[in-house]
């Protein structure tokens, strides 16, 4: 039932809101290929930053078993069902921008052994804030593509959901796993 939600709160972002593109890094070397999307949360950067940066500001919208250590070294994770998401914390300013060395999923191994470096960066735009992420360290290979096109999609679904937790409000995982003790009459 969630990833319908987030489906439908996918289909249902104005096709200005989210935007993915492959282009070089402004640093060289300039054959190296990122991975950026960007959407325009509707919400002020320190609610975002929070939702972003806090186990309980993550669990109000990616999963209910979440981890934040907001420091070098620290986990970002996310326990998926069947997989484990995230990465290490490499480095962070706070309310401008956070650099995980990023796991990808299990089926990519050698993607997720070499991890990639994922800045998402947060800029103020009134009442709203642009979260940018730009991910970098491909390598080539069949593996290596497949795992870009698939995070392609899978991290614009992550912003996509961040995006739903505002304007939605926070998902209540007791009510949507089934799991919620039913209340007295």
């Amino acid at each position: 039932m969630n990833a319908i939600r987030l489906i439908l709160a996918i289909a249902l972002l104005p096709a200005s809101a989210l935007q993915a593109t492959v282009q070089p890094p402004a640093e060289p070397p300039a054959t190296q290929k990122a991975l950026i999307i960007e959407l325009t949360i509707p919400a002020p950067l320190p609610e975002v930053w929070d939702a972003f940066t806090t186990t309980k500001g993550l669990s109000t919208w990616l999963a209910p078993d979440v981890n934040v250590d907001l420091r070098p070294g620290g986990d970002w994770i996310v326990h998926f069902p069947t997989s484990t998401g995230g990465g290490t914390i490499l480095s962070f300013v706070p309310r401008k921008e956070l650099v995980i060395s990023a796991l990808a999923p299990d089926k990519f191994p050698a993607v997720r052994a070499a991890r990639t470096r994922a800045v998402f960066s947060f800029e103020p735009r009134g009442n709203s804030t642009l979260v940018r992420l730009t991910q970098t360290g491909w390598q080539s290979g069949p593996e290596w593509d497949a795992a870009y096109e698939y995070l392609a999609s899978g991290n614009a679904q992550l912003l996509a959901a961040l995006h739903h937790r505002f304007v939605s409000g926070p998902i209540d995982w007791d009510n949507i796993s089934g799991t919620a003790t039913p209340k007295a009459k």
